[in-house]
């Protein structure tokens, strides 16, 4: 047996410490310290991997902090797309859906589709079709709408009817201080990924997407093997800017590295950060790999990021 590791994201951008108040900052980090309690104790009384970054990103979707679930940003039409996945990395069994709407919780809805049906990712009506059948929960639109997303759609809209805007970088401005990411656009995923006491891997990660992007829009957070993977070598999240995470499948171009090339996890994390700076990408990722070693690298000014180590301190942060 060991002791559980178990990291988490709440999204990555351009952060202006100069428009945040004591009172916004502290909001984000008790909702972080919060879920990530909740996380760490479910492993530490033994549930699974996947069990518990699937309770951690439920609280992270059910919370309007982060762009995801509840707190997503708005299309370019004014609704709400989500996009959601799951891995297991000791089996290599995952779920993805993408596009849908209306779903309370998408990455349950991920997990739906990893274990309930025959596939892996389904995306639109057909996904929403499958996820009533079984029951999952939805909500009305009113139940995703915040004020500050909306004014954060609006402010991208007047600035370029067709730009899209990440939800928390520096792009277009929100009031403040509804968001101590500088909300002028933000790589708003969340994620989690966990290491249990029987040495298992698992990752899940759920978005909201950028704001001002084009129904239909789908970023890397549902592609498993870009913004999502696991595998029995180690787990990744990732948030940031989701083209170029798709262009250069980094989740799984971890993995590679640490199995192919024998790198360790932080060297591997390194690599693959820089890669994505090449290519002009913003973000970052968490990752724990089999051993309970984690990293939380990015390359924006912050990172919405909460850890339990494999020491059992738990560590909340928001800059460098």
């Amino acid at each position: 047996m060991s002791i559980p590791v178990l990291a988490m994201h709440g999204g990555a951008g351009t952060l202006s410490r100069s428009l945040i108040t004591p009172e916004a900052a502290h909001k984000y980090t008790e909702s972080l310290h919060s879920i990530l309690t909740s996380g760490h104790e479910a492993l530490l009384a033994g549930a699974s991997a996947l069990d518990a970054v699937s309770l951690v990103v439920c609280l992270l979707e059910d919370s309007p902090l982060f762009n995801a679930g509840r707190g997503a940003v708005y299309t370019s039409k004014g609704g709400h797309e989500l996009d959601a996945a799951i891995m297991d990395g000791s089996t290599l069994e995952a779920g993805a859906v993408a596009c849908v709407h209306g779903v309370k919780n998408p990455i349950r809805a991920a997990r739906a589709v990893m274990e309930q049906s025959r596939h892996v990712f389904m995306v639109g009506e057909g996904a929403m079709d499958f996820l009533r059948s079984k029951g999952l929960a939805f909500e009305p639109e009113e139940y995703f709408h915040t004020d500050f997303r909306l004014a954060q759609l609006r402010e991208a809209q007047k600035t370029d009817a067709f730009g899209m805007v990440l939800d928390h970088d520096g792009a277009a401005p929100m009031p403040a201080p509804a968001l101590p990411l500088d909300g002028r656009g933000t790589m708003g995923t969340v994620g989690a990924v966990a290491l249990d006491s029987c040495r298992r891997l698992a990752a899940a990660t759920s978005t909201g997407g950028m704001t001002n992007k084009l129904p239909g829009r789908v970023g890397d957070t549902p592609l498993i093997g870009a913004g999502c993977y696991a595998d029995e070598t180690v787990a990744v999240s990732c948030t940031g800017t989701g083209e170029y995470f798709i262009r250069l499948v980094a989740g799984a171009d971890l993995s590679a590295r640490m199995r192919y090339r024998g790198q360790a996890l932080a060297e591997a994390g390194a690599d693959v950060l820089t890669g994505l700076g090449r290519l002009g990408a913003l973000g970052g990722f968490i990752a724990v790999d089999k051993s309970g070693a984690a990293i939380l690298p990015f390359n924006s000014e912050g990172m919405y990021r909460a850890w339990a180590d494999r020491d059992g301190i738990r560590h909340v942060a928001i800059y460098r």
